[in-house]
């Protein structure tokens, strides 16, 4: 980002949000016939560009590592209270959602965007550095988390089924969020040097910070892209609920999707900087989303089914906990060495690949 586009916010980025809201006001609750399904796909990916450029603006401003916290728990937390909303609506029917939508934001995140910025990355850098000390944390959070939230609800016994208890609930729940807050503060505070640039690679430092006033505007027009991106995303479901029925594909597909829409954001933030070859702050975008959409979303959704008496499945199917186990074991390799090519990147993508394929053909 030069220091003239930090200075300012550019038209489109503000038009971009308030057509693409105002489409989603008009839209609400309306069938989508074919016309309005592209109209929202074209305002959604321009919402996606806005919510990118003003995330950039405000990064610039507090910088690393709280400008890729920002977007991922904005983000997250419109998520969530979508996954909620979802819940509260459809009942025992929604069980399976929360689980369905952490883990394939874990796959995505992990694999897919974890990937394309390697090697992207790599393509156009070759040999891509980072700070280990920073990353390695991230991946054993993560796989604390994972693990207790995804895994061990397929073989407690107190309840039959891949589900936890109440008072189990409660717990994992708890421990989330506590887990995720510790990140958080080690993130910002406590360590924040492991997580910054190594070096002088974040080129976006020597430009002229925005004004707070730009800056403060900038994080307003971020949450209105984001609630457009869910918003659109949730617009679009029917339609792609359709196709997926029409394919004869499983249901968990249509959480896949939408899953894939609500992180284009955080994907194209993560991507932009690995082409710059800030391959750390694209970690701590890609890490970052990962453990917030776990460290947030299970207390929420844990506290709506334990109040409200709501089932939840959390417990994943075998073959899911070996996509995981893989993931997460090669992700330890890739990300706790602190230098990595487009090799890493490849078999990121391949295990995406599989993730995605063995969802349609399970």
């Amino acid at each position: 980002m030069s220091a003239a586009a930090s200075s300012a916010i550019p038209r489109w980025s503000v038009a971009a949000p308030v057509i693409a809201i105002a489409l989603l006001a008009a839209s609400w609750g309306r069938d989508a016939a074919w016309p309005l399904i592209t109209l929202v796909s074209v305002a959604l990916i321009a919402a996606v560009l806005a919510a990118v450029h003003h995330a950039e603006v405000v990064a610039h401003r507090v910088g690393e590592p709280f400008g890729t916290l920002v977007l991922a728990i904005a983000v997250t937390v419109i998520e969530v209270a979508l996954v909620v909303s979802m819940m509260l609506s459809g009942g025992a029917a929604t069980a399976a959602l929360p689980r369905d939508t952490v883990f394939a934001a874990v796959m995505i995140v992990c694999n897919g965007v974890v990937g394309l910025c390697l090697l992207v990355g790599g393509l156009k850098h070759h040999t891509l550095a980072f700070r280990p000390e920073g990353t390695s944390p991230s991946l054993a959070v993560l796989a604390a988390l994972s693990t207790l939230t995804l895994v061990l609800p397929a073989y407690t016994t107190t309840t039959s089924g891949p589900t936890y208890s109440a008072p189990q609930l409660a717990f994992a729940g708890v421990m989330s969020l506590v887990l995720y807050g510790v990140f958080v503060f080690v993130q910002t505070v406590r360590h924040r040097d492991y997580f910054l640039p190594p070096g002088d690679a974040d080129e976006d430092s020597h430009a002229a910070p925005p004004s707070t006033r730009v800056a403060v505007l900038a994080l307003g027009l971020l949450f209105v892209c984001l609630v457009a991106v869910v918003g659109l995303a949730k617009l679009l479901s029917p339609a792609i609920e359709g196709g997926v029925r029409a394919a004869g594909a499983p249901a968990a597909v249509v959480g896949v999707a939408i899953a894939l829409l609500v992180l284009l954001p955080e994907t194209w933030a993560a991507v932009r900087a690995a082409a710059g070859n800030r391959m750390q702050t694209s970690f701590n975008l890609a890490l970052g989303s990962a453990l917030a959409s776990i460290g947030l979303t299970i207390p929420a959704v844990a506290v709506v089914s334990i109040v409200l008496g709501l089932p939840l499945s959390l417990g994943l199917g075998a073959k899911d906990i070996v996509l995981l186990a893989l993931t997460l074991i090669v992700s330890v390799l890739t990300l706790g060495a602190g230098r990595a090519t487009v090799l890493q990147g490849a078999v990121h993508l391949v295990l995406f690949a599989a993730f995605l394929f063995l969802a349609i053909v399970p």
